[in-house]
């Protein structure tokens, strides 16, 4: 009886090992094929544009920049291109309002994968400008998509990488963050702040509302403030901390 128990126990042992060393070995060949996938478009996008070719024209009154004319001829979900220094941050952005979470797990050429690509909400828009623009990545364990936000926790990091470039498709910027902060989502507890919800302030002081509450949560003074007018973005990802837990950075668009 003891003979057929340890069998049983074996053969058990045997298939949740197999199983895991299944989805590892998947897991592995994803980051593979996304690693090779999104540095394929970096190299695209890092190349010196043909100065000879003509600007496409993106609307009536705005071209593309050049490098994202062809990626956006591949997809155009494409709404814009994020980089942060010092992280594996350098993506394509994208946006798929009739399906808003679709690219939660789709790559840049709509395959599905567990690494998704970072996306705006739904309701943001970024041709009017919205006054916020709220982004969501993944933090994968290779560090790969906004996983690298993680390390804005850290002051030291943020006192060396104080600005995000984050351009549209036909016009370059670079944003100052002005708070970094942790919270919950999907719940009604009073330490959960629902930053997504914040696109556009119908006065002055609901705006004044929500960046006073990305400073007092914020875990350091970045010592830089926005007021009406100005135009953020929201970086959202997963934070483990706790359940449902997100780390976000805020910054504001550097005018001219």
């Amino acid at each position: 009886m003891k003979d057929k128990i340890y069998i049983v126990v074996i053969c058990a042992l045997s298939i949740v090992f197999a199983v895991s060393v299944g989805f590892l070995i998947k897991h592995n060949l994803d980051s593979a094929k996304q690693a090779k996938l999104y540095d394929n478009l970096v190299e695209i996008v890092e190349t010196q544009p043909d100065e000879t070719q003509e600007p496409i024209k993106y609307s009536e009154d705005e071209t593309f920049i050049p490098e994202y004319q062809e990626l956006y001829m591949q997809n155009n979900d494409m709404v814009g291109w994020i980089k942060v220094d010092g992280t594996k941050i350098n993506y394509p952005v994208m946006q798929s309002k009739g399906n808003p979470n679709f690219y939660l797990k789709h790559s840049f050429d709509k395959s599905y994968t567990d690494y998704g690509c970072p996306y705006v909400q739904e309701n943001c828009d970024l041709e009017l400008p919205s006054d916020n623009i709220v982004i969501y990545g993944h933090h994968m364990n290779d560090g790969a998509m906004f996983a690298g936000l993680m390390k804005y926790a850290d002051k030291s990091f943020w006192e060396k990488h104080k600005t995000i470039a984050f351009d549209t498709l036909t016009q370059r910027q670079n944003y100052e963050v002005i708070a970094v902060f942790k919270t919950v989502v999907y719940t009604d507890s009073l330490d959960s702040f629902k930053y997504y919800r914040f696109v556009n302030a119908q006065n002055p002081d609901e705006f004044t509302a929500y960046v006073d509450k990305c400073k007092e949560l914020s875990l350091y003074d970045t010592g830089i403030t926005a007021e009406y007018g100005d135009k953020l973005i929201t970086l959202s990802t997963c934070e483990y901390s706790r359940t449902n837990g997100r780390l976000v950075v805020v910054a504001k668009l550097i005018t001219e």
